[in-house]
């Protein structure tokens, strides 16, 4: 097509394919060496916008991306024509001319500061030049214009980094050509407010180039000045704002102690924005604050003399973070002023002893205003306020509310146990007093205070807890909010009431009557669960009515399928501490229900519906005996030492019941074999109650290990491999329990083998399970490999395929594999023998890997098997590499004989024994190998 033909379709074809072609051909032709010529005639007045912008666009790309293809003697000429356009298009296109502007500016960066040595003390001079064909306004414009893009094309533009430093710093020198300018621009009364807001612009883009602050002084006065004008308020929030953020401003303390005044000064405007409901002036202004605050407050700190004007400048911060109205209806400034309150106790609390001691008597008090305003603010409207919120607004208002706690927390740093007895001062007199009768939202927000605090602290000294358990069955809780936080405050205190379960009785019959309130079902649920873990040995005179209640609200599924899973789990950690024949009851009358429905269920046709009842059911045992634990395995508390149960005799009550169900489990596979699901939580069910039990789970083994192997010889799936692994890496040591183990690891490795050779593509996932499992057992069980009837050489061949796997994880198990593999060499002869025979062809798929063919993130994991290989096998690694890096164009075409020689010498150098420098060399080999050698890509590699 022609240039025209296809910018045509591009703009004016409805047809999306045309689009598309037209896209790529015309992206071919920008980087062509035609573009050059075509792109001036596209740049005629009597061209549509469209076209004249795509020329301009041209011009850049080839500016700014094939500089090196200009010859030196064709910059002027270059130059000048940018120029004449330029002033051309200053009545034009508003788009047009800013290309034309990027692409002049991106001429300049390249150019200086030899070949064009003061760039833009020209380009002012050029524009202010008398031109009477184009007005002066026009060219005003069209310079601020090229002025704002300079510094912007320079922070996006591709100069290598020593061409960066040098462009930055002949930059911040030539501002001394731009700030005059712009001054003169702001101060004159005549200015339109279009340039005043373009010459704002302008400045905001050059202070980004680390331009010193006191430079930038008296632009930032008029850019104060400029906020009492509502056109221009915006634009001058901006600019002040880039100008004090700058992470160079804090070298220049006098004229930060400068700006406090002007911004002290925007207070009565800021009165007035938050009376008149304007909350975009609030919003900027506060900006300007926490801007100055959050970025300087260490060096103002310092300035110590200046105490009271910084102080005074924290106080107006306060007043955004309390502003009036409800986040994020009615005012969105408060949460801009949250990491204010952490930079400044953190700078306060890093000065030496003798000055922060100065600092936190100022400050202290301040800070407890903020836990007051905080928490003012963390309230919820009335409920009829609150009913017309969009879902979006309460989402906003929820995560808001976790930033405040999370700043609550952190301010506790400062305040220690003072804070919290002020809250339980505050909440006491709000619950006695009869005269004022308080709001529910005002009581919510006090708790919310204390929970925030009780969730991540240890709260165990404290002496205002038992004070606040007290309290708490006194609130009357009229609606959810409310007691959603009553719940997670009692939860936030479980570990309290496992060191005073005299406390518990006061509360758990709230709990346990919130279960009951599908609106309550997440707080309710895992409070319960919190006490349970934490308290279940004091817990025996309430575990008849905690389990009969539970069982009702599960009966009648009040709730979602995971607060199903976590009662079950709390209802494990309670029943762990009953007597074995009181567990047997609790477990007879819980299961059965379920156990019935599971009856049932497996002597239907299997569907959809039926599928989902399945998988929920096996679910809850899972979640049930992830946590039914009578060993006491995961106790950690000192003070449990005491309580422990005598050691049960007799079989483990969740072995009893496995056994139970064993045959009706299998029935229900039998039917669903086929669906990866229903196995998955079939395996989950014995993966649980094997992590839990351990040795315990022993008279299991037999039978589980037959169930497996039909399941996998019949259909294998991965979560069959899974469970095995499990078996061997808890009974690898077991003599009694191990042979049913060992045929079942045999059995899945030869299934495997056969999967293999049939094609494991389509299995990434087995074969991911597989390599895990070949691993753990050269961990716990090496001499599983001695076993005649394991085929290591065939082993050994699919490890080596799976490294090919485009799928990162399979191919990182097997990267596992053989980094456990290969140092049992020495010490089991079958294994010694298939890598002297067969190691270079996993050399070769190792190399391929790092030449390219593997996704850069595992190369750690290929320099593992490398640094095994040379520790290993030494002497045959040093023969292999040798012959690998022979081969023409391997492993990749990019890189030099002498590079792979270079990377071979290294590989076998006397560094190999250090892990660390191995995966260095292999990272730095594959990225020569893929080209990125010295590219802006692997600055984060």
């Amino acid at each position: 097509p022609s240039l025209f033909q296809a910018l045509h379709q591009l703009y004016y074809d409805p047809n999306i394919e045309n689009k598309n072609l037209a896209q790529k051909w015309l992206m071919q032709a920008q980087v062509s060496p035609q573009a050059w010529h075509f792109s001036w005639l596209l740049l005629h007045m009597d061209k549509v916008p469209e076209i004249q912008y795509f020329g301009a666009s041209a011009l850049h790309i080839k500016i700014s991306r094939y500089w090196n293809d200009i010859p030196a003697d064709q910059y002027e000429s270059l130059k000048s024509q940018l120029f004449t356009h330029i002033t051309r298009f200053a009545s034009g296109s508003k788009i047009v001319l800013t290309r034309l502007c990027v692409a002049l500016a991106s001429l300049a960066l390249s150019m200086m500061p030899e070949a064009w040595p003061c760039a833009v003390a020209d380009m002012v001079r050029m524009f202010q030049a008398e031109d009477s064909n184009v007005d002066g306004r026009a060219r005003c414009l069209a310079l601020l214009e090229l002025l704002t893009v300079l510094p912007e094309e320079f922070q996006t533009s591709r100069l290598p980094q020593y061409r960066k430093g040098q462009v930055r710093s002949v930059l911040a020198q030539e501002c001394g050509s731009v700030f005059p300018l712009l001054e003169q621009l702001l101060q004159q009364q005549d200015s339109p407010g279009f340039i005043k807001q373009k010459v704002l612009k302008c400045f905001s883009s050059w202070v980004q180039l680390e331009i010193p602050l006191m430079d930038c002084e008296n632009l930032i006065q008029a850019a104060f000045t400029s906020l009492q004008d509502p056109e221009l308020f915006d634009t001058a929030v901006e600019a002040v704002v880039n100008a004090i953020s700058q992470p160079d401003a804090q070298r220049y303390v006098n004229t930060l102690l400068k700006l406090i005044p002007p911004v002290l000064g925007l207070q009565e405007q800021l009165r007035q924005a938050v009376q008149s409901g304007d909350m975009e002036t609030s919003h900027g202004i506060c900006r300007i604050a926490v801007a100055l605050g959050e970025n300087h407050s260490r060096a103002l700190l310092d300035q110590v003399e200046h105490w009271q004007s910084f102080l005074a400048l924290v106080n107006m911060i306060m007043f955004c973070t309390g502003i009036p109205g409800h986040y994020p209806v009615n005012e969105t400034t408060s949460s801009l002023t949250l990491t204010f309150w952490y930079t400044l106790q953190d700078d306060i609390l890093s000065f030496e002893p003798d000055k922060q001691a100065v600092y936190q008597q100022v400050y202290r008090p301040v800070y407890f205003q903020l836990v007051d305003v905080l928490l003012h603010k963390a309230q919820f409207p009335s409920d009829e306020e609150y009913g017309f919120w969009s879902s979006d607004e309460k989402e906003q208002f929820r995560i808001y509310r976790v930033d405040i706690s999370d700043t609550l927390m952190y301010v506790y740093e400062m305040l220690g146990a003072e804070l919290l007895s002020s809250l339980y001062d505050k909440l006491g007199r709000l619950l006695t007093n009869a005269e004022q009768p308080s709001t529910w939202q005002h009581t919510e927000a006090l708790l919310y205070g204390f929970q925030s605090i009780a969730e991540t602290t240890d709260v165990n000294y404290s002496d205002v807890v038992p004070g606040l358990i007290g309290l708490i069955p006194r609130i009357s809780i009229s609606n959810v909010q409310l007691a959603d936080t009553v719940m997670f405050t009692i939860g936030a205190l479980s570990e309290w009431l496992a060191d005073h379960p005299v406390m518990i009785n006061n509360v758990l019959p709230l709990v346990l009557q919130a279960l009951g309130n599908p609106e309550l079902s997440i707080s309710s649920v895992s409070t319960l669960k919190k006490i349970c873990r934490e308290c279940k040995y004091d817990l025996l005179p309430y575990a008849a009515n905690i389990v009969a209640v539970s069982q009702e609200v599960l009966m009648k599924q009040i709730h979602k399928t995971s607060q199903c899973m976590w009662l079950m789990q709390a209802l494990g950690f309670l029943l762990s501490a009953l007597q074995v024949e009181e567990i047997l009851k609790n477990l007879h009358s819980l299961i059965t229900p379920y156990i019935q429905q599971l009856e049932k269920l497996a002597d239907e046709t299997p569907n959809p519906s039926n599928k989902l009842a399945i998988i929920h059911i096996l679910g809850l045992l899972s979640n049930l005996f992830t946590t039914l634990d009578i060993s006491h395995h995961d106790d950690d508390h000192e003070s449990t030492e005491v309580k422990k149960l005598p050691m049960q005799q007799g079989p483990n009550p969740v072995v009893v019941v496995l056994q139970q169900v064993f045959q009706l489990i299998q029935k229900v596979l039998s039917k669903w074999l086929n669906d990866a699901q229903v196995v998955e939580s079939v395996c989950a069910i014995f993966e649980k109650s094997v992590k839990t039990l351990l040795d315990d789970f022993a008279p299991m083994v037999p039978q589980l290990c037959e169930m497996l192997g039909q399941m996998y010889s019949t259909i294998p799936q991965a979560s069959a491999i899974d469970l095995t692994r499990q078996l061997v890496h808890i009974f690898a040591h077991e003599p009694a329990h191990f042979p049913p183990i060992k045929a079942l690891f045999l059995l899945v490795t030869s299934v495997t083998l056969t999967l293999f050779q049939q094609g494991p593509r389509d299995h990434p996932d087995i074969v991911d399970s597989f390599m895990q499992l070949l691993a753990q057992a050269l961990k716990r069980k090496p001499d599983l490999f001695l076993c005649s009837n394991l085929d290591v050489k065939a082993v050994f061949q699919c490890g080596v395929l799976s490294l090919k796997f485009p799928e990162a994880p399979t191919v990182k198990a097997s990267c596992g594999f053989f980094t456990e593999l290969l140092p049992r060499c020495g010490e089991i002869a079958p294994v010694g023998q298939v890598v002297h025979e067969n190691g270079k062809v996993l050399l070769q798929a190792v190399l391929e890997g790092v030449g390219g063919q593997a996704s850069r993130s595992l190369m750690d994991h290929f320099a593992e098997i490398l640094f095994a290989l040379n520790k290993h096998c030494f002497n045959y690694l040093s023969l292999w590499i040798k012959e690998a890096m022979q081969q023409d164009g391997f492993p990749s075409a990019r890189v030099s004989p002498e590079q792979k020689e270079t990377f071979s010498q290294q590989i076998l150098s006397r560094e190999r024994v250090n892990k660390r420098r191995v995966k260095e060399m292999v990272k730095e080999f594959t990225l020569l190998c893929r080209g990125l050698h010295g590219t802006e890509y692997t600055a984060d590699y």
